[in-house]
């Protein structure tokens, strides 16, 4: 494998449900997983990574809400 190439591009290029699930957050969240492997599930070594994750998650959220909002 190419050392640029992250760790889990094949499970993106698949139709992996629960990372189409995350939209916009899906690279995030292959970083956070790329970053568990490299740390041996260490979580705390990828907390810059759950952060990322989480803020986008709440981003996505919240433009969910104001597209329903907008709709009604």
């Amino acid at each position: 494998m190419d050392p640029q190439t992250p760790l889990h591009k094949n499970d993106a290029d698949e139709e992996d449900d629960n990372v189409k699930q995350l939209q916009q957050c899906s690279s995030i969240y292959l970083l956070l997983q790329d970053c568990l492997v490299n740390s041996n599930r260490n979580w705390k070594a990828c907390q810059k990574e759950v952060q990322d994750l989480k803020a986008c998650n709440e981003r996505r959220q919240q433009l969910v809400e104001r597209n329903k909002d907008g709709k009604n």
